[in-house]
């Protein structure tokens, strides 16, 4: 997988070089158009994993700016109002992310969104405590970020 990512910034290096314009536009055009290339030529499965990988990275990171956006509206609000809404609580969330990497991510992403905290992570690693600003129900709170962030962060790793 590696060899294919290098590949393909290689081949928009040349392209850049080809077209004789060297911004961040036309290297992502070339990233783009190389990553197209490299998708038709690929024949076996060890190198089609890095163009099913791409997609989720890239819907990753829009479910990620959605969830950011939501929760800074959802805390600004509450902060200009004069009544607080929120519900603050520590929540024991279940971990399906097993590699330290998959828990570190997860961790850093809920962190990453206002009005939630990653506090720590059993010694077992079967559990992550998160503290949470609005946790009116804490089914539906673990509910969200196991087919939310979880999910989606695993699809990539995995």
């Amino acid at each position: 997988m590696r060899v294919q990512f290098l590949l393909n910034i290689l081949l928009a290096v040349v392209w850049v070089f080809l077209t004789g314009t060297v911004n961040a536009t036309n290297f992502a055009f070339g990233f783009i158009l190389s990553y197209l290339v490299l998708w038709l030529i690929s024949s076996n499965d060890d190198k089609r994993k890095y163009f099913v990988i791409g997609p989720r990275i890239i819907g990753f990171a829009f479910y990620f700016l959605y969830e950011l956006v939501k929760a800074n509206l959802q805390v600004a609000a509450d902060v200009v109002t004069p009544k607080f809404y929120m519900e603050p609580g520590i929540v024991k969330y279940p971990l399906d992310a097993k590699s330290d990497l998959e828990i570190t991510l997860l961790a850093n992403v809920i962190t990453l969104t206002p009005g939630t905290l990653s506090l720590d992570v059993s010694d077992d690693r079967k559990v992550l405590y998160i503290h949470a600003m609005y946790v009116s129900d804490k089914d539906e709170f673990i509910d969200s970020i196991k087919n939310g962030f979880e999910k989606r962060i695993l699809k990539i790793v995995r």
